[in-house]
């Protein structure tokens, strides 16, 4: 197993699979979900990029460490596992929480960013959402990852592909529960105290942005989408028609073929530019 060292010493895991001479791309998943959650995307991918893909802290195989955790504190072990790789910059892909985390990268670190893809994400913290995360937090640490995880995965599939997911979403699937409370906990917290003031920034990122979301998502819906695309410049938006939050794995053949058109064409144009 390989493992990078985060600025405070929390160890981070990371799997690298593809040619080292192709270009770089930083794979970052979301609440409580470990870098299966790309299952479905690292293999196809690593035939064009080499996929760099992460357990943030708290998940997977990354330190668990109590006490607060900070988006932006992620977004750091995420450019510290690029450092230990010695990855000057890479295309950066995020899902859900992990979207968000992508967007602080390009913020806080625009220099090691080529491009973005935000999957099934947001930039900000609605009041209903909020109030919906700390019903999950308390449910973790009072009865239990399992309970949770029940209440979750209905938000994670549409109705209609529920029956068919259902037994895929303990494995690899957004929301896949593996966490102990305290860490699923933190990860929480630190998208509810995720600074407000960071949406207005988004208007400074440079590189080509890609937004993608299902139009069944109601944990991040499209007006989410529709707002980060509004919000960085020359972003594209994409809406998968009957994928909900799990579009990943739930429609992995459109996911794929419309965000692999996006990065090999990007590459393209910063290759002839």
């Amino acid at each position: 197993m390989s493992f990078a060292r985060a600025a405070d010493g929390t160890r981070l895991h990371y799997q690298v699979l593809g040619r080292p001479t192709a270009p770089p791309l930083l794979m970052i998943q979301g609440l409580a979900t470990d870098l299966n959650g790309w299952a479905l995307q690292r293999l196809p991918f690593a035939r064009h990029f080499r996929t760099i893909a992460i357990d943030n802290r708290g998940a997977g195989r990354s330190d668990k460490p109590f006490g607060r955790y900070s988006l932006v504190q992620m977004a750091d072990d995420a450019v510290a596992v690029l450092d230990h790789l010695g990855v000057e910059s890479a295309h950066v892909m995020g899902a859900s929480m992990g979207g968000a985390i992508a967007q602080l990268v390009a913020l806080h670190h625009p220099d090691r960013v080529r491009s973005l893809v935000l999957a099934c994400t947001a930039c900000r913290v609605h009041p209903w959402r909020r109030e919906l995360l700390s019903e999950w937090a308390s449910i973790a640490n009072e009865r239990g990852m399992g309970e949770m995880a029940k209440r979750a995965a209905h938000w994670v599939v549409a109705a209609r592909s529920a029956r068919r997911f259902w037994p895929a979403l303990g494995w690899f699937g957004p929301l896949a529960m593996r966490p102990p409370a305290h860490a699923f906990s933190a990860q929480v917290r630190a998208i509810l105290d995720a600074p407000e003031e960071e949406a207005g920034r988004l208007e400074s990122i440079a590189v080509p942005s890609l937004v993608v979301v299902g139009s069944q998502d109601v944990l991040t819906p499209r007006g989410d989408s529709e707002e980060l695309a509004e919000r960085i410049p020359g972003a594209e938006l994409i809406v998968i028609s009957g994928a909900a939050h799990g579009l990943m794995f739930e429609h992995a053949s459109t996911y794929n073929r419309v965000v692999l058109e996006f990065l090999q064409r990007v590459v393209s144009e910063q290759a002839a530019a």
